[in-house]
């Protein structure tokens, strides 16, 4: 069933005003997305109170369903990532298998009504994410997600959601990126659709077997961008929206940036996009005001509710202090000493001993002859005495496999030369920026870095200079192996990498060495089956006492340009401290 529609913009809220027929049908849909394991108002990784949570859309929840307006008409969806981030996910990954897992747990106690699957939840691995769809008490939806053999789906695409009469589709898709940041072990058995031609064939099976008064797709995909290929993009939110009539308003995640919009279909309609952004700090709503009938009317107003106006729920809380306390006795487990205190911050301004900390355990691990690796945090620290499994979350922060891929000198060279040219400014002047910046937040108080610092690779195992006076392309002179031998760009060399990036994530082996992406897995050369966070832990406690030091294996080059430019960017990004 259609109805007329009309649309306005105001900030952070697009709205469908039409007049209404007597006794109206009024329904809240309130969507999170991409918590990332934020259950509760505590960082487990700095053990300290946090913001966000769905501790708070808890008590947001409870208001809105005691509100006369809508009462038992308020629908509550998730749109996936649910299960990495916070201490809180992993635990119940890896360690309390015997437990219903508590992100379901969670999600059923705020009576959840779908729930969707984004790619951080299929890097658990399908016995992890399998057990947590057996525990959730609602339907996880997934309209491109499919059986590899069969292409039959792997979930059901959609489901009706009926309030007083209402019928309202809640179709939904993921970004069919994920086999190029995740292991196909993860994925084994499954095949990612483009999400354009998934919509287009369930919107037609909506048509034709279903009678929905409503739309809604539920996508955990960015607006617009990321990887692109022949096949299909990652963040397709507004394209399928365009191009793909029939939706009334999309919930979409897994960019992370928080919006509130109005795109235009092919056919001339309005269609709501709202994205909730991460860790529960808001959620997305859309209010809608339905009259069926021959002179049937339809209003949306969508908008985006700061949780951190609300306090957590005291009853949510309490229901969930056992848990809270596991984790916590799990995090504050003492595994080493380290000698003095390091930081991420100084991986942007050359060697550092966070990085190179890192470097050393990946090359120790996989006996290969070049790492690659990046700040996973943007401004994190290991600290000096006691050591804890929390602080692993800090040092690492994402659950990637360690890999050894067989590289030519070549390949890492132009992987370097991608990776400085995302990383590095092209200096003409001494008084120049050696970072590159997003220029249009020089002047504000917060200065951003132009690209993801979670791709900011350096290298070690091999004794390199980086000259940011030369264009990207020209910058990287590797001058020999690190123990002095040789660098040869015609040889093959084995290097270690996390398996985000050994699948293409950032685009750096892809991209940057110019290896297809379908012949990045015949350079396999080595994997862990669990994941590098277990083995960085088990690495520290196996030696109790560690010395992390840098083991300046590059540099910037001219010094005397590139120096004081460094102490410039530290004091521009981190003050004077």
């Amino acid at each position: 069933m259609r109805y007329k529609r009309f649309f306005y913009l105001i900030p952070l809220m697009a709205m469908l005003l039409t007049a209404c027929e007597p006794k109206p049908t009024r329904i809240k849909i309130v969507c999170t997305s991409d918590v990332h394991g934020n259950f509760f108002p505590y960082d487990f990784r700095q053990d300290k109170p946090a913001h966000g949570s769905l501790a708070r859309v808890s008590s947001y929840l409870n208001e809105q369903r005691s509100a006369s307006a809508y009462g038992d008409n308020v629908i509550f969806i998730d749109n996936g990532d649910i299960l990495q981030g916070q201490p809180t996910a992993y635990y119940y990954n890896t360690v309390a298998l015997e437990h219903t897992h508590v992100a379901a747990e969670v999600l059923n106690h705020l009576g959840c009504d779908v729930a969707m699957l984004g790619n951080h939840d299929i890097e658990t691995g399908g016995p992890t994410y399998q057990r947590y769809m057996r525990d959730l008490k609602c339907p996880t939806v997934g309209g491109n997600i499919l059986f590899e053999e069969s292409t039959a789906p792997f979930l059901p695409p959609y489901v009706m959601v009926e309030r007083d009469g209402i019928n309202i589709a809640i179709l939904g898709l993921t970004t069919p990126a994920i086999p190029n940041w995740l292991p196909r072990n993860l994925w084994a058995g499954l095949a990612f659709e483009d999400m354009e031609s998934s919509a287009r064939r369930w919107m037609k099976h909506l048509r034709e077997h279903e009678t929905p008064d409503l739309v809604i797709g539920l996508f955990h995909s960015g607006f617009e961008g990321g990887i692109t290929t022949d096949t299909y993009c990652e963040n397709a939110t507004r394209e399928v929206a365009e191009k793909v009539p029939g939706f009334d308003a999309i919930f979409y995640g897994h960019d992370h940036k928080a919006q509130n919009t109005v795109v235009v279909n092919v056919e001339g309609d309005s269609v709501l996009l709202i994205n909730p952004a991460n860790n529960a700090n808001k959620v997305a709503t859309l209010d809608i005001t339905i009259t069926k009938g021959k002179q049937g009317t339809c209003s949306l107003k969508a908008d985006l509710v700061d949780m951190n106006t609300y306090d957590p729920d005291t009853a949510y809380i309490n229901h969930f202090a056992p848990h809270m306390e596991r984790v916590k006795k799990y995090v504050s487990k003492k595994i080493g000493t380290s000698t003095h205190r390091i930081n991420s911050r100084d991986a942007y301004f050359g060697p550092s001993d966070f990085i190179d900390f890192i470097h050393k355990m990946q090359l120790d691990i996989t006996n290969a002859q070049v790492s690659f690796a990046a700040p996973l945090a943007f401004n994190t620290s290991l600290p000096e005495g006691d050591i804890h499994v929390r602080d692993m979350f800090n040092l690492y922060r994402y659950e990637n496999m360690l890999y050894s891929m067989r590289l030519t000198g070549q390949e890492i060279k132009d992987y370097l030369e991608m990776s400085y040219g995302q990383w590095t400014n092209q200096m003409k002047s001494p008084n120049d920026h050696l970072l590159l910046f997003d220029e249009s937040t020089l002047n504000s108080p917060s200065p951003r870095f132009k690209n993801i610092y979670y791709n900011f690779d350096s290298a070690a195992g091999i004794l390199y200079e980086v000259d940011v006076t030369k264009p990207v392309g020209s910058r990287i002179r590797i001058k020999s192996m690190a123990d002095g031998t040789p660098f040869d760009l015609n040889a093959t060399y084995r290097v270690a990498l996390n398996s985000y990036r050994g699948n293409g994530g950032g685009e750096l082996l892809t991209k940057g060495a110019g290896i297809p992406q379908d012949k990045l897995e015949s350079r396999l050369d080595y994997s862990t089956d669990i994941d590098l966070r277990f083995y960085m832990l088990n690495y520290i406690e196996l030696r109790e006492n560690i010395d992390p030091q840098s083991l300046n294996h590059w540099k910037f080059v001219p010094e005397r340009w590139t120096v004081p430019a460094a102490k410039r960017d530290y004091q521009l990004l981190f003050g004077k401290d």
